[in-house]
């Protein structure tokens, strides 16, 4: 079957097609996962279209287009679906929970405690709830993603989530979005009762997964070890051999939160990145989270190893952490892509607002307006997101995946939006809930607002429930200790 979206402006994105190219009275056709044309719409293109095919599904219209009238016209803005190219989909639950504390003292109050609970009370959240308690909340992650148009996104699956990729790969397919799973692992310098050792737990663990979820074309599972700070080098190494055999993704987190990472420092005489280089893990396919604390000797190892980067400004403002030097990363060509973190660390998944906190930081901090301008971060939440992640998504030409989101241009916070701002708009008037439809792998997930793959409301009603419970299990069992600093 055949589909056709029509909007007031389209921005595909695209190499082939020009970045900076805007459209007015655009379309795109695709079939099944794969987009077929990408253009200025005319009634001469209309014909030809329903000329060619006997059945026509129209987005926002009939199921059957038989004549001009029904390729209908819709006041948005069409553009390829946004690529988180780093979160968690084990934090929705904990949105609002330990704030005003810094990352290790998070992880062990928040994360840490939530996913323990997970673990710990699963026969008797499963018995209420009628389904798994991790299921619930990969569910919900899928909801916040959809809902701000997120079509792809890589996860990081670590902490006690790390036992439950299986889960994950349901929720995933149950939203029909394209997902990367990096799987966790660590060895040292965490919360005892999460180690893998020996290491080689970590790589049975990978190797199970991989195994499982071989035959999902929309899903792919990656070497994901936690922290480089909570990884000994005997870990790290394995998990990159297997990632090189392979030839996948390696993902971490490294020199993220100031205080841990001076501890590193003292700890062992050199900085994250040095250290991770002096193991051989640093390359064009190692893609590490935050980078907050780096060194000019850090930036030169970066460049050099090709290593990527994942922005992730609005955690990196909540926690304390400070902000990469991202104006230094992207004039010596380190490749760095936008994205959200998980949401009990950023708030939400509203990529949109992670792109507009990411150019205004960078803007205040160096006193010049020039910095990340619109169209710059656009594409580090899109088609710079994809390349790192290296999917084939993020722009909207033929060939590349049927992942698209329809911007509602009717909000009041929209008007007015025209050609020529419409690229602004997007960074900076939008409060990101603007997301009318939004289509993964060529299928409708998101109609005129309203989810279609998963039904939000009881997965709202659900999480609501849990997080209670939560807070009755932490009344019992407090806080946890051991992480990085917060040891």
């Amino acid at each position: 079957m055949s589909w056709f979206a029509r909007a007031r402006l389209l921005l595909p994105l695209s190499d082939r097609l020009g970045r900076t190219t805007r459209i007015e009275d655009g379309y795109a056709l695709w079939e099944g996962d794969e987009l077929l044309e990408v253009g200025a719409y005319s009634e001469d293109v209309g014909r030809r279209l329903l000329a060619e095919r006997p059945v026509l599904s129209v987005l926002g219209g009939v199921a059957a287009a038989r004549t001009l009238a029904d390729l209908v016209q819709h006041d948005g803005v069409l553009l390829p679906g946004f690529v988180k190219a780093h979160g968690h989909d084990h934090e929705s639950p904990i949105i609002g929970m330990v704030k005003d504390v810094p990352l290790t003292a998070w992880l062990d109050g928040a994360v840490n405690v939530f996913t323990k609970f997970l673990d710990e009370e699963e026969v008797g959240l499963t018995e209420h709830l009628g389904e798994s308690p991790h299921l619930v909340t990969y569910l919900k992650a899928k909801v916040d993603d959809l809902y701000y148009g997120i079509t792809t996104a890589l996860t990081h699956h670590c902490n006690y989530s790390k036992y439950h990729v299986d889960e994950l790969a349901e929720a995933n397919a149950r939203a029909g979005t394209r997902m990367i799973v990096a799987v966790g692992g660590q060895d040292r310098h965490y919360f005892e009762g999460l180690l893998d050792i020996p290491h080689t737990q970590a790589i049975d663990r990978l190797d199970r997964a991989a195994a499982r979820h071989a035959g999902d074309a929309r899903l792919q599972v990656i070497p994901g070890p936690d922290q480089l700070f909570s990884n000994g080098p005997e870990m790290l190494k394995a998990l990159k051999a297997w990632s090189r055999e392979r030839g996948t993704l390696f993902h971490t987190h490294s020199s993220e939160e100031h205080g841990t990472t001076e501890w590193f420092k003292r700890e062992y005489g050199t900085t994250e990145v040095r250290y991770a280089l002096d193991l051989g893990i640093l390359d064009d396919k190692t893609l590490l989270a935050h980078q907050v604390q780096t060194t000019p000797d850090d930036l030169k190892i970066l460049r050099d190893t090709g290593t990527r980067i994942v922005h992730n400004p609005l955690a990196n403002t909540i926690l304390g952490s400070g902000m990469p030097p991202i104006m230094d990363m992207l004039e010596l060509g380190i490749p760095v892509a936008i994205s959200t973190d998980g949401s009990g660390s950023a708030d939400s998944q509203n990529i949109l607002a992670a792109a507009r906190l990411a150019s205004q930081y960078q803007k205040a901090l160096h006193k010049r307006a020039e910095n990340l301008p619109a169209q710059q971060v656009l594409e580090m939440i899109t088609v710079d997101a994809a390349n790192i992640l290296g999917v084939n998504a993020g722009s909207l030409e033929p060939g590349k995946a049927a992942d698209l989101v329809l911007i509602d241009l009717r909000r009041p916070n929209m008007i007015p939006t025209k050609v020529t701002n419409v690229v602004e708009n997007l960074i900076w008037a939008s409060d990101g809930s603007e997301a009318r439809w939004v289509v993964a792998g060529g299928r409708v997930v998101k109609d005129d607002h309203r989810l279609t793959s998963l039904d939000a409301e009881r997965i709202g009603r659900q999480v609501q429930w849990l997080s209670e419970r939560l807070d009755d299990y932490k009344a019992r069992t407090g806080a946890l200790k051991g992480t990085g600093a917060n040891r």
